[in-house]
């Protein structure tokens, strides 16, 4: 085994279990790569197991491609799940992740992601491969390919639309790298004909970790949903997203007998495919590791049984910063009908309309900021406060004041908006756990937290919950959603945004 596969690696015996029973709960936290194949594959590849001798473990896709194995065809290394401790929390490395899966190094050089996490690019370089076997650059380019070869083997895109979609610029440079990885060329992977032109929706997997309690977001998200904006049902969301003058249209839904969710895209423009699929799995929170924020949360008596009884229940994310924060400032101390019944109003009044509509239910995007810093919400019954409180989200946004950048702290996201008039810790770390998908926020001051968290015995101070939740760490957000779905379980009114 090489030195860089060790980094982030469960122990040796728990990966040689996983693969031996292929244990889809291990799925994307480890890669094993056999020597006498040259071929990495997921721990639940249905293949025949190779021999002990000749399995290595990687930390990752890139580890493993950095030291000249190619992804397996039939387990495809492309539908695993992230990482979680690398797409989330506060390393410099998971900040770092974060930046790259939002595109920074296609955007820029190395150094100008090394200071937006606060080090220097060689050290950045030595903590990537010191933690995940394998350089930045190597990590983004792994990540560009394997969405490649599942666009390849998933859809009928042209391969020039491919390349742009996973983020080449070039055809011949997106060939080469393609070849170079998977020891063979894009056009001989593909295994659909191409289809006709027209408006069909790509269908792609979007794995993750069992157990995965999907109902339970869609039962979070439809009390909250915008007509117009967005729809959710028993079975599915769907939402409009834009730009206007280009918008496209999505729609998840439960991928019969996989580990998957089944992403319909309606998209027209290929670079904006990425990060719609980047987006969607922090939004469905589908890179989480549901063992290890059992094994923090379950220790506590009152959150034991909660798992026990939900043990896939997620974070569920919002799919813009600026809209969560205007519901969380309409969600202060009302219920959550109310707020979703002021964010409507808004969106009526505000969002904009498509000349077309995407698709039954789905005919406006939500208002941007540049539309509400000056509007006027008392039209639509906002009271004053909230409505100067909106607006002056708007303009901070706008003048770069505030902002929801992936590789902020918590302690610094929150600092930043508290110094608006109007955001308090309650809203900021809900923000937080919305927009940010920030595994430790954690909004104390809240009532039904408070009251939750005794067990149905009374009611903590928000002092006393906050330093409760300290053995809750790094998973204080799921403690959350944990505690409220208790006590929407129990049928008893909830006020949250």
């Amino acid at each position: 085994m090489s030195a860089s596969s060790t980094a982030a690696l469960p122990d040796h015996q728990v990966c040689e279990q996983a693969r031996l029973s292929r244990d889809a709960r291990f799925d994307g936290l480890f890669f094993t790569a056999v020597t006498s194949t040259r071929i990495y594959c997921r721990p639940v590849c249905p293949a025949p197991p190779p021999k002990a001798t000749n399995v290595r473990y990687y930390a990752n896709a890139a580890a493993a491609e950095a030291d000249g194995f190619r992804p397996c065809l039939r387990c495809r290394p492309e539908l695993a799940p992230g990482h979680p401790a690398w797409h989330r929390g506060e390393h410099v490395v998971a900040r770092a992740l974060r930046l790259i899966d939002a595109g920074a190094l296609a955007e820029g050089p190395l150094d100008a992601l090394a200071a937006r996490v606060g080090v220097g690019a060689r050290q950045l370089r030595r903590l990537f491969v010191e933690h995940l076997g394998a350089p930045p650059l190597a990590v983004h380019t792994t990540r560009r390919l394997l969405f490649a070869k599942q666009l390849l083997t998933e859809t009928a895109l042209p391969v020039t639309e491919v390349a742009l979609a996973s983020g080449f610029g070039s055809l011949r440079r997106f060939n080469a790298a393609f070849a170079q990885a998977n020891r063979i060329a894009p056009r001989e992977l593909r295994r659909q004909p191409r289809a006709a032109a027209g408006g069909d929706a790509l269908v792609l997997r979007l794995g993750y970790r069992p157990p995965y309690d999907f109902q339970g977001v869609l039962d979070f998200l439809r009390s909250r949903a915008l007509p117009g904006v967005e729809t959710v049902d028993a079975q599915t969301y769907a939402r409009v997203f834009g730009p206007a003058e280009a918008p496209g249209w999505l729609r998840l839904s439960a991928w019969p007998g996989e580990h998957a969710l089944k992403l319909e895209l309606h998209c027209p423009q290929p670079a904006q495919l990425l990060p719609v699929v980047t987006r969607l799995r922090r939004m469905f929170d589908l890179d989480a590791e549901p063992q290890a924020i059992a094994a923090v949360l379950g220790a506590n008596g009152v959150l034991a049984p909660l798992l026990l009884r939900r043990p896939g229940l997620r974070l569920p994310g919002g799919w813009d910063g600026f809209e969560i924060a205007v519901r969380a400032v309409l969600g202060q101390q009302v219920s959550v009908a109310a707020a979703r019944t002021f964010a409507s109003r808004i969106v009526a009044r505000w969002g904009e309309p498509l000349a077309v509509p995407a698709a039954p239910g789905l005919e406006r995007l939500f208002p941007s900021p540049e539309r509400l810093a000056e509007a006027d919400l008392r039209e639509v019954g906002v009271v004053r406060a909230r409505a100067e409180t909106i607006r002056g989200i708007a303009r901070a946004l706008l003048e770069g004041r505030i902002d929801f950048r992936s590789e902020q702290l918590l302690e610094d996201f929150v600092a930043r908006w508290t110094a608006l008039p109007g955001i308090g810790d309650w809203t900021a770390q809900y923000m937080a756990m919305r927009a940010l998908s920030h595994p430790d926020a954690f909004p104390a001051a809240d009532l039904i937290l408070r009251r939750a968290a005794t067990g149905g015995t009374g009611e903590l101070s928000t002092k006393a919950l906050a330093a409760m939740a300290e053995a809750w760490r790094p998973w204080r957000a799921y403690a959350v959603m944990h505690l409220w779905r208790s006590v929407a379980d129990s049928a008893k009114p909830a006020v949250a945004a």
